[in-house]
């Protein structure tokens, strides 16, 4: 009997280890957080506190009205918080929008740059399609540098989708703006025939979709309602 004791006594600390430390120690699947595992998980947590929370890829698309006003209103409420707003006109520029006057009213946290040079094709368009070729792929270029230099927390590019769609700018070029985002850089994309592609990537997307339109009454455009 005593034997059968002791035997069953060995066992057990067989299981726990001759010091009294649990085996389990040794599956890494067990005590997360401590040795070196968790130590690299500390270091991980570290980086996302200093980079802070995560920004959002937003997509504003469809064919009713409201992408831009969408993307304003987000500006306006971020302003209300003390954060800095960028957006970047990639259509608009040769019209006068009241968002001009109204960004100058939330100087210095929201900047607009206008570097569209109007809408492609319509009546009044009277440039080679050259010019808006050129005008898009600058107002491209200026995003992506302003974006890099960590001084905004919202990037609004405006009409970008419709850019992409006319074949002023690339899907590609888009894609890599999307890419280098900063980590905790919220970035907005608004305009109609969004690319699949992007849609995928995105957190969030809103497909304005129109029911009804005064347009269709024959009714022009409002000031301070429609530019």
């Amino acid at each position: 009997m005593e034997q059968e004791q002791e035997q069953e006594q060995k066992q057990n600390r067989a299981r726990v280890g001759v010091d009294g430390s649990s085996k389990r120690m040794e599956d890494s699947s067990y005590g997360k957080g401590y040795g070196e595992g968790g130590e690299e998980e500390e270091r991980e947590k570290e980086e996302k506190k200093a980079r802070g929370r995560r920004g959002l890829i937003i997509v504003y698309t469809g064919n009713g009205k409201g992408k831009t006003t969408a993307a304003l209103g987000m500006a306006v409420r971020a302003v209300g918080h003390g954060m800095r707003v960028l957006m970047v006109q990639f259509i608009k520029g040769s019209w006068h929008y009241g968002e001009m006057d109204g960004a100058l009213r939330l100087r210095p946290e929201f900047e607009l740059i206008t570097a569209g040079r109007g809408f492609v094709g319509i009546m009044d368009d009277n440039l080679p399609r050259e010019a808006h070729v050129e005008a898009a792929r600058e107002a491209l270029r200026v995003s992506i540098e302003k974006m890099l230099s960590g001084m905004y927390d919202i990037v609004i590019l405006d009409e970008v989708n419709y850019a992409v769609r006319l074949g002023l700018i690339s899907i590609e070029d888009v894609l890599e703006l999307i890419r280098v985002k900063p980590y905790s850089t919220t970035l907005v994309l608004t305009g109609n025939y969004a690319d699949e592609r992007v849609v995928d990537i995105a957190d969030l997307v809103t497909e304005m979709r129109e029911v009804k339109h005064p347009f269709r009454k024959g009714m022009r455009a409002l000031k301070g309602v429609d530019f």
